[in-house]
């Protein structure tokens, strides 16, 4: 299926095309359009235009009106102000783009996939070898999950990697344990649930941090094992392999609960680029970029300095040879650059971790691993706070766990679910509660612009009315109800009709689809996305509200409102898709 000239772009090409006749001397030129309340665009480029070139604005714009063809495209192009055009589309054309959007069998709705995509490595969803996943966990997955499904489907190649936390001093003290104590695990990975997983790894880990903090010996034996396992011995590795896996199972049950897929081969952790960790160090000392201070290999910049004024170093290589985060982190791009030939680093990472990732990517560029044709970007998130405002804790002051999240946001969900059902089983509730309260959690998260803190608040969340999921989901499972009672009445395009103003606002919304998808991807933007999907929701209410589908005054008026039910349905299954977000047949 061809991709479809959205009318944006249609009306882009013909109104630049008359002011290049207009003022040839100013080659091509940009209208510059925008969505207006006076018309369906607007274009406000010319008043620069003619500043530009010393002509009279609103003359420029009468001579732009009289060199523009129109065709079966515009209805009209009048002057308005001191030099703006305002453009109303025909009928015809916003039910013809549609019906060529309809005719996609890709469940593309017409939009293209970009001219010279490229290879994007996104680092996302990162959570701790070990250790329970926490409400901390939950932004870098979920903003991570969309960003990477819009960039598929605008024909970008998307590396995944989950860059787990699966090395450290920690384990040594756990791997020491477990030898002594060898039934503490001693069970098929495969018979144990996640959270069964957990659970062991957790009572193991408080068993061995008493031992640690109580036996000098022990401690000793377990600091022993720290040099053992990065000197790669085998039985210290395969016992260390145990603690991975364990976690895994854990892991992979927290993202299915998720509704996200994570796959093994993305994961590669810490360890993943011990091998290359000495190497990084030498190219980066044999080219001056880092420098020895003290004994631990640095690298130094102007702006960074701490309170006392003195430069504060990224430490590479620690003075005892140790290797820090730093050292993970500068493989990984070299690795991600050469091995995995990407042309764009994406990190979804918590924003009070900006000054490290700002000190990484330019020692990566000093290097010559990063330049104008491969970047890095830290796409920085904002903290999950609580009601009051506070980062979110429970009421003893401990960090929520993740599980404990997703559980009560299905269960609110299900409640809701539950007191609207008309026909559904209670085992259809739990699946679409389990969709709402995991969809309700994720929109609410990329509804907020990544950089700022937001508010979790379930009641808000769960909400049938406002900027939440739910709206959404319902408004979809609306239009698959009116499409059922329609029986043997199929959607149908009818060019030929006159469209009420709530069927043209409607319309021309779903015609804007591609370009949304379009500015999401390229700023990172889900919310971008949310804003469009709940505007359709709104706009496809006001369309219900006023035109009647199913008792429209002729067939072909009910054809046609059915057509653009059906057109609406499948922009808001696509779209909620993008977000990573199901969207139920009934509720």
């Amino acid at each position: 299926m061809a991709s479809v000239t959205s009318l944006s772009d249609s009306v882009h090409q013909r109104l630049a095309a008359a002011l290049s006749a207009a003022l040839p001397q100013a080659g091509s030129a940009d209208p510059l359009l925008r969505r207006s309340d006076r018309a369906d665009f607007q274009a406000n480029g010319i008043l620069a235009l003619a500043k530009k070139e010393k002509a009279n604005p609103r003359e420029l714009a009468t001579q732009v009106v009289s060199r523009v063809e129109s065709g079966e495209l515009l209805q009209d192009v009048e002057v308005s102000g001191p030099g703006f055009l305002n453009i109303t589309i025909t009928d015809r054309a916003i039910t013809e783009n549609l019906a060529a959007r309809y005719a996609d069998d890709t469940g593309r709705l017409g939009v293209p996939t970009a001219e010279h995509p490229g290879v994007t490595v996104v680092d996302y969803a990162q959570p701790n070898v070990a250790k329970e996943m926490h409400v901390g966990h939950l932004r870098s997955a979920v903003i991570g999950d969309s960003v990477t499904r819009l960039l598929e489907f605008t024909g970008e190649s998307v590396v995944r990697r989950h860059h787990i936390g699966d090395w450290g001093t920690q384990f040594g003290m756990l791997i020491q344990y477990l030898d002594e104590h060898p039934h503490e695990l001693d069970h098929e990975s495969a018979e144990v649930s996640g959270e069964e997983a957990m659970s062991n790894l957790d009572r193991l880990y408080k068993a061995a941090r008493k031992v640690f903090d109580s036996d000098e010996e022990f401690k000793t034996r377990a600091r022993r094992r720290v040099v053992d396992l990065q000197a790669g011995d085998p039985q210290t590795l395969a016992m260390w392999q145990k603690f991975v896996d364990e976690s895994k199972i854990y892991f992979f049950s927290v993202f299915e609960k998720l509704d996200m897929e994570v796959r093994d081969p993305d994961i590669v952790g810490e360890s993943g680029y011990n091998d290359m960790l000495a190497e990084t160090c030498r190219l980066l000392e044999e080219s001056g970029v880092a420098v020895r201070s003290e004994g631990a290999l640095c690298v130094f910049f102007d702006d960074v300095k701490g309170p006392d004024g003195k430069p504060v170093p990224l430490i590479v290589q620690k003075s005892d040879g140790g290797y820090g985060y730093a050292a993970t982190d500068l493989s990984a791009i070299r690795d991600r650059v050469f091995n995995l030939k990407a042309n764009t680093l994406l990190y979804v990472v918590d924003a009070r971790q900006s000054l490290h990732f700002r000190m990484v990517f330019e020692t990566a560029r000093r290097a010559g691993w990063l330049n104008e044709d491969v970047h890095a970007v830290q796409l920085a998130f904002g903290t999950v706070l609580g009601k009051d405002g506070k980062p979110f804790k429970t009421r003893e002051g401990e960090t929520v766990r993740l599980v404990d999240l997703l559980d009560e946001a299905i269960d609110r969900a299900s409640a809701v679910v539950r007191e609207k059902a008309q026909d559904l089983s209670e085992e259809e509730i739990a699946e679409r509660g389990a969709q709402v309260g995991i969809g309700a959690v994720k929109y609410a998260d990329l509804s907020t612009s990544a950089n700022r803190d937001y508010k979790f608040d379930l009641d808000q969340m769960v909400s049938l009315n406002g900027d939440t999921s739910v709206y959404l989901q319902y408004a979809y499972a609306r239009i698959r109800s009116i499409l059922r009672k329609a029986g043997e009445t199929r959607p149908a395009a009818h060019p030929e009709l006159e469209l009420h103003a709530a069927e043209r606002a409607l319309g021309l919304h779903v015609d804007s689809f591609g370009a949304t998808v379009a500015e999401a991807a390229a700023e990172y933007a889900p919310h971008k996305m949310t804003a469009y999907l709940y505007q359709l929701a709104s706009l496809y209410t006001t369309f219900y509200d006023k035109c009647p589908v199913l008792k429209a005054e002729s067939p072909e008026q009910v054809e046609n409102r059915l057509f653009l039910c059906d057109v609406t349905a499948r922009t808001l299954h696509q779209g909620m898709a993008l977000l990573g977000i199901r969207t139920p047949e009934r509720l």
